[in-house]
């Protein structure tokens, strides 16, 4: 049977026999691999797809679609999903939210935090290596710690008004605190008393 198209596609030549039901048996098996295949969600996707040709695209309820990079396995890639909602950062023992949730996003290998914390006392928050909250479960570094640059209040004695973030990886063991810990260094130095407020605004990447 000739083919035509880049998919080259099975059609009738003038030679063929008239054996219409096979060919169009033949013709829907060649097109198959071809459609948008529609899905509920990811574990559907794993059930249904997982012996589907390499190429195969796949379109979940929600919108999310994969291209399927393998035919030996069930290995995927994502084209696009819908942003995940915002988790809770979990203040440490005596810190609490201020004025902005403290929270984290996901957005595949890479977190992205926001919002304030300050102690619950009212005190100001020591300078050197303090863990001041915890990330969800989900967003703890698995390669190595995550770090940036964050902003703190420039109330009483600070002066730079700036320091450095940390979250601690899976292997990290600190007497400073336990993976996913998030410590608060400030860049003002052990002379200044301390800052109100720090803000964990900045991101990093977990692998």
């Amino acid at each position: 049977m000739a083919t035509i198209g880049y998919a080259q596609l099975p059609v009738p030549g003038g030679g063929d026999g008239p054996d219409v039901i096979a060919a169009v048996a033949e013709l829907a098996t060649a097109v198959d691999p071809h459609l948008v295949q529609h899905v509920t969600n990811l574990a559907d996707r794993n059930s249904t797809l997982s012996s589907a040709p390499q190429h195969t695209v796949a379109i979940a309820d929600d919108g999310t679609t994969w291209v399927k990079t393998e035919s030996g396995s069930n290995t995927w890639i994502t084209v696009w999903e819908p942003l995940p909602e915002w988790q809770d950062v979990t203040p440490a023992a005596g810190y609490q939210e201020d004025t902005y949730t403290p929270q984290a996003r996901r957005v595949g290998k890479q977190v992205f935090l926001r919002g304030r914390i300050a102690r619950t006392d009212g005190a100001v928050i020591p300078n050197g290596g303090i863990k001041i909250a915890s990330v969800p479960t989900d967003c703890i570094p698995q390669g190595q710690i995550g770090a940036w640059a964050a902003t703190s209040s420039l109330a009483g004695s600070v002066v730079i008004g700036t320091g450095k973030l940390e979250v601690l990886d899976v292997d990290t063991a600190s007497s400073l605190g336990d993976p996913g810990s998030v410590l608060w260094w400030s860049q003002d130095g052990p002379t200044e008393s301390g800052t109100p407020w720090v803000n964990i605004s900045g991101s990093y990447w977990i692998d």
